[in-house]
C-alpha cells in the first residue's frame, strides 16, 4: 500500500491540466475554416497510427500475467508481444524515432485514432484522471518532437505548430471510467480542448467542447479529415442511447456530420472519416448501437461523392469490413421501431472472440459474387451478345446488380488497422493516395466566395428552443456525377497501403542478449504492401476492389488460383516445413478421400489480422479453412 500511495503521489505531481470556460449552447452550424495554412509540397502519402496505450508502470522482465507491472517474467525491453500488457515508454520513444528517421519528410498528414492512455488493468494501480491526461499530453509532446516547426516560439496560433496536419481522436480508454462518455460539454471535452489545442482549429473549439468532434482541412479547400467521436455510437457506453432520438448526443453528432459533408459537397471537397471504435457488425460483435450503424451507412451512401473512406482502430486486428446499403432500415433511423439491444461485452477483444468475429465476417461474404464469376459472365455476355433476348438481363448484368453496379455502390468499406500496443506485433499503416491535380487552383474552390447556401430541407436547428422536428434524409449525389473517390480512381482516392510491423520477438532478444551486436536496432519493417501483394491482389483501394477481395475470402470452394496448396511460397513462411511434411504424409494414406482445398486468401487474411504472430498450425485448427472439393 505504501508503494501504491507513492505511485499515486508521483502521478498527481507529474500531471497538469486546465479546464477552459464553459460556453453556452448554440444552434449547430457549419464550421468556418481558417486559411492560414502554408502551401506545401504534397507527397501523396499519409500515416494512420492507433492505440499506443503507453504505460509508465511497465517494468522490463516482469510477469505478463501481472500487467507487466510486478514479479519476474519475460516482459521485453520494448514490450511484451502477444500479451495483454500495454506499451512501455521505450516502445513509444522508439516508434517516434523510427517515424522521424524514415517517414517524417515523406508524408502529408497523420490520422491518429486514439487510445493514448493505458488500460485499467491493475487493481493495485487504478487509473486516475491525472494519469489519463498526462499520458495524452506526453503523446502530443512526442508529435511535437518529430513534427514541430523550428523557431515557432513567437507564433500566436497554436494550430500552426506542426510541419504537417495531425488529427487526433478520442479512444474509449482516453477517459475515465473507460467507455463512459457523457453528453457534452463535459469535463473531458473541456480538458482535451486544451490538450489538443495545437490540433483543433480555433473556430471549432466550441463544437469540440460540445461533443468531441471536429475536422481539419489537411489540404485546404480540397481535402478534410473528420474526427468522429465514436464513443457516442459505442454500445458499451451506457451514458448514451443510440442515434435515433433528437435528445441523444449520437443524433446531434450525425447532424453535425451531415451538415459538414453537405458543405464539403458544395465546396467541391472530399473527406476522410476517422474514428476509434469501428462499426463492426456481426452476430457475435456489434460495436455500435444499431441506430448509429444505420445512420452511418445511410450517410456513406448519400455522400459517396464526397467520402473517400473510413479509418478506425480499437480492435487491434488488421482487417476491413463492408457496410451493405440494402440493410438500411429507415424505421430504425427515424425511431419508428427500436432495435434489439445486444448484450454489453468486455472491453478487451480476446483472440477467441476475434476468431469468431473474423469467421462471421467470412461467412457474411460467402454470398458475394467473386471477381472471376463476374469476369466469366462478362466474357460469356460478349460471346453470346447476338443470342440475348430483348428485355432480358445477361448473367453478367445480374451479378453486377447484386453488388450495386460496376462500381459496387451497394457497399462501402471501412479499414481497421492493427495497433502499436503489442497485443500482437506493433504496427502502423502508410497510405498512398492520388494527388493528381490536388493543388490545381482550377479545381472547384469556393473558399473565397460567400458560403454556399443549403436548401431548407438540409438545415436543422439543434438549439433547445426548436420544438418541431422532421428527420432530414441527406440528398444523394446528382445522377449526372461520376462515381465518388471511394469507388472510382480519381484525385484523393486511396491507391494502396503498406503495413509496417516491429518484430518484438527478435528485437527484444537482440537487445537483451549479453552479446548484443553494435548493429542491433529497433526498426519497423514491411509486413505486406498492397501494391505488389499477389495474395490479396488489390489493384487499388476502391470499394469494388474490397468487395472482390471479400468474395474471394468468403469462397469455401476456392478456384485454382486461390488454392493454398498450389502457392505455398506466396505466403512468406505462413506454413512451416513441418506442416508441409505432414500434409504429404497424410495424402499417401488418404487416397480414397476427397482432397482438401485451402483458401490461401482467407489464410492470408487471418494471418495478417494477427500481424503474423500466430503459428500456422494454430490458425489451421482455429479457423478450419480447409474445405471439401
Amino acid at each position: 500500500m505504501i508503494l501504491r500511495s507513492l505511485l499515486l503521489l508521483f502521478w498527481a505531481a507529474a500531471a497538469c491540466h486546465c479546464v477552459p470556460q464553459t460556453n453556452q449552447q448554440k444552434p449547430l452550424q457549419p464550421a468556418v475554416v481558417s486559411s492560414n495554412f502554408e502551401r506545401r509540397k504534397l507527397h501523396g502519402r499519409f500515416l494512420h497510427i492507433t492505440d499506443f496505450h503507453p504505460d509508465r508502470f511497465y517494468s522490463q522482465f516482469s510477469d505478463s500475467d501481472n500487467a507487466c507491472h510486478w514479479g519476474e517474467g519475460d516482459a521485453g525491453i520494448f514490450g511484451a508481444e502477444k500479451t495483454d500488457c500495454d506499451s512501455p515508454i521505450s516502445l513509444v520513444n522508439a516508434t517516434f524515432q523510427w517515424i522521424n528517421d524514415n517517414l517524417k519528410d515523406t508524408i502529408d498528414f497523420i490520422v491518429w485514432t486514439g487510445d493514448s492512455a493505458r488500460h485499467d488493468n491493475d487493481e493495485l494501480i487504478p487509473r486516475t484522471e491525472e494519469q489519463v491526461i498526462e499520458l495524452n499530453e506526453m503523446m502530443v509532446h512526442k508529435f511535437v518532437e518529430v513534427f514541430g516547426k523550428d523557431g515557432n516560439i513567437n507564433d500566436t496560433d497554436p494550430t500552426n505548430d506542426f510541419t504537417i496536419p495531425i488529427v487526433p481522436n478520442f479512444g474509449n480508454n482516453d477517459i475515465l471510467p473507460h467507455n463512459i462518455f457523457t453528453p457534452g460539454p463535459n469535463s473531458w471535452t473541456k480538458q482535451f480542448a486544451q490538450v489538443w489545442r495545437q490540433f483543433i482549429p480555433e473556430e471549432q473549439r466550441h463544437g469540440f467542447e460540445r461533443g468531441g468532434w471536429f475536422f481539419v482541412e489537411v489540404i485546404p479547400n480540397k481535402l478534410a479529415v473528420l474526427s468522429l467521436n465514436t464513443l457516442y455510437f459505442f454500445n458499451n457506453n451506457n451514458a448514451v442511447d443510440g442515434c435515433a432520438s433528437k435528445s441523444e448526443s449520437g443524433y446531434e453528432h450525425f447532424e453535425w456530420l451531415r451538415i459538414q459533408l453537405q458543405f464539403f459537397r458544395h465546396r467541391g471537397m472530399k473527406a476522410i472519416l476517422m474514428g476509434h471504435v469501428p462499426p463492426a457488425r456481426t452476430p457475435s460483435k456489434q460495436s455500435w448501437d444499431e441506430t448509429c450503424w444505420q445512420k452511418y451507412t445511410l450517410w456513406l451512401q448519400q455522400y459517396r461523392d464526397v467520402i473517400v473512406g473510413g479509418l478506425y482502430g480499437h480492435m487491434n486486428i488488421d482487417h476491413f469490413m463492408l457496410q451493405d446499403n440494402d440493410q438500411i432500415d429507415m424505421r430504425l433511423i427515424t425511431g419508428q421501431v427500436k432495435p434489439r439491444k445486444p448484450p454489453r461485452k468486455s472491453n478487451r477483444f480476446s483472440i477467441l472472440s476475434s476468431a469468431a468475429y473474423l469467421t462471421e465476417l467470412r461467412y457474411g461474404w460467402s454470398n458475394l459474387p467473386d471477381v472471376f464469376e463476374v469476369a466469366d459472365a462478362g466474357a460469356t455476355k460478349k460471346n453470346e451478345k447476338h443470342k440475348k433476348k430483348k428485355g432480358r438481363k445477361s448473367k453478367h448484368d445480374k451479378l453486377l446488380d447484386r453488388i450495386g453496379g460496376p462500381w459496387a455502390e451497394r457497399y462501402s468499406a471501412t479499414l481497421v488497422s492493427a495497433s502499436v500496443v503489442p497485443n500482437y506485433f506493433p504496427t502502423m499503416r502508410l497510405f498512398d493516395y492520388n494527388i493528381t491535380g490536388a493543388l490545381d487552383d482550377n479545381l472547384h474552390d469556393l473558399s473565397k466566395e460567400a458560403g454556399p447556401q443549403l436548401d431548407e430541407s438540409e438545415r436543422t436547428d439543434m438549439s433547445a428552443s426548436s420544438k418541431k422536428h422532421k428527420f432530414v434524409k441527406p440528398h444523394p449525389p446528382s445522377k449526372s456525377q461520376p462515381p465518388g473517390p471511394a469507388y472510382s480512381p480519381q484525385t484523393f482516392s486511396w491507391a494502396s497501403y503498406t503495413q509496417y510491423f516491429a518484430n518484438l520477438t527478435r528485437i527484444n532478444a537482440e537487445f537483451a542478449s549479453p552479446r548484443r551486436s553494435k548493429d542491433a536496432r529497433f526498426t519497423y519493417e514491411v509486413e505486406y504492401d498492397t501494391k505488389n501483394d499477389t495474395v490479396f491482389g488489390l489493384e487499388d483501394l476502391t470499394v469494388r476492389s474490397f468487395v472482390n477481395l471479400a468474395a474471394r475470402i468468403g469462397d469455401y470452394k476456392p478456384r485454382k488460383d486461390d488454392v493454398l496448396s498450389t502457392a505455398m511460397n506466396e505466403i512468406e513462411d505462413d506454413i512451416s516445413a513441418t506442416k508441409k511434411k505432414k500434409h504429404k504424409k497424410n495424402k499417401k494414406h488418404k487416397k480414397h478421400k476427397k482432397q482438401k482445398r485451402l483458401n490461401k486468401t482467407w489464410f492470408a487474411f487471418v494471418n495478417r489480422a494477427y500481424v503474423g504472430t500466430k503459428d500456422a498450425d494454430d490458425l489451421h485448427d482455429q479457423f478450419g479453412f480447409a474445405t471439401e472439393e
